[in-house]
């Protein structure tokens, strides 16, 4: 097996360099939302240990991966999560995925084990809304506010909105929500995201053409970002980020992160699950020719080769 090299960077077939891991922790979760992928993975199976999940992460970053996103499920179900945090090696930024149901209690001991920032989940600020989204028990939904604040308290910021647009459900709530968010003077920032077509959910697609317009009309200033070469609207000092990751060639194209599964397979991409490399048993030696394998198979699922 081969270590990996000093300063060796992992870059595909099309000149894809990796920076980037998104870790499924876990796929159990207290929350049913209508529309969960649960990343990719089909099935509930055993959860990598702390000890898989450090050597993962360090592997990675020995090959310039300094960015890491702890996802699940909902992570917040695992007790180990600080833990494997303070074992973690420096990275330039350590993020969490979140439903927000279980941060209030934990929002600054994650901070302290080296949590720098949450995403947080909230597609409506409807309580009657919010619950049929979730399927969640009523009360769910003042928890959730009562983990942004503290997460916002505890310094997890820019804390990031998830709202899932849902075409004639909460699709109206778009200025209600940045209305929110402006709140916070600008340690709250709003991310409108693309339903993905997972299930039976056609009937809750919206245009996403007509909605980046509409953002356009109503913001001062666009901002685009490197990766993916998302557009950032700001609206009224409020800032908000459309995310399309369905038949978004630009999302692929420029696409830098490798994923894990929870039960410890390296996916080269989220809409592909024929092409994963299992490493939940791999000794850390082993792992580095796992990384190198999993990135010869990285390939866009966008499919429009002619963007490279």
């Amino acid at each position: 097996m081969s270590p990996a090299g000093k300063g060796e960077v992992l870059t595909d077939s099309y000149g894809r360099t990796l920076r980037s891991l998104r870790m499924s922790i876990t796929d159990r979760c207290n929350l049913n939302c209508i529309y969960c992928h649960n990343e990719g993975h089909v099935g509930h199976s055993p959860e990598m240990s702390v000890d898989t999940i450090v050597n993962i992460v360090e592997v990675g970053s020995q090959f310039g991966i300094d960015c890491l996103k702890l996802s699940g499920g909902e992570p917040l179900v695992r007790k180990d999560l600080e833990e494997a945090l303070v074992r973690l090696p420096d990275m330039k930024d350590v993020s969490l995925t979140t439903n927000g149901t279980m941060l209030r209690a934990r929002a600054s001991s994650l901070k302290d084990a080296g949590l720098d920032r949450v995403n947080i989940s909230l597609d409506s600020l409807d309580p009657e809304k919010y619950q049929k989204i979730s399927n969640c028990v009523k009360g769910t939904f003042d928890k959730v506010l009562d983990g942004i604040h503290e997460a916002v308290d505890a310094g997890l910021t820019p804390v990031k909105l998830n709202m899932v647009l849902l075409k004639d459900f909460n699709d109206d709530e778009i200025k209600d929500m940045l209305d929110f968010t402006r709140s916070y003077n600008g340690d709250v920032i709003l991310q409108l995201i693309e339903l993905m077509d997972f299930g039976d959910l056609s009937q809750y697609k919206i245009n996403a053409n007509e909605v980046e317009r509409s953002l356009l009309s109503a913001s001062s200033e666009v901002k685009v970002r490197e990766l993916h070469k998302r557009k950032k609207y700001i609206i009224n000092s409020a800032e908000v980020e459309f995310v399309r990751p369905v038949d978004n060639t630009e999302f692929c194209a420029n696409c830098n992160r490798l994923r894990v599964t929870a039960d410890g397979k390296l996916k080269p991409c989220l809409l592909v699950n024929d092409n994963l490399v299992d490493v939940s048993n791999a000794s850390k030696d082993e792992l580095p020719d796992l990384f190198r394998l999993a990135v010869s198979r990285r390939v866009p699922f966008c499919k429009s080769l002619q963007e490279f």
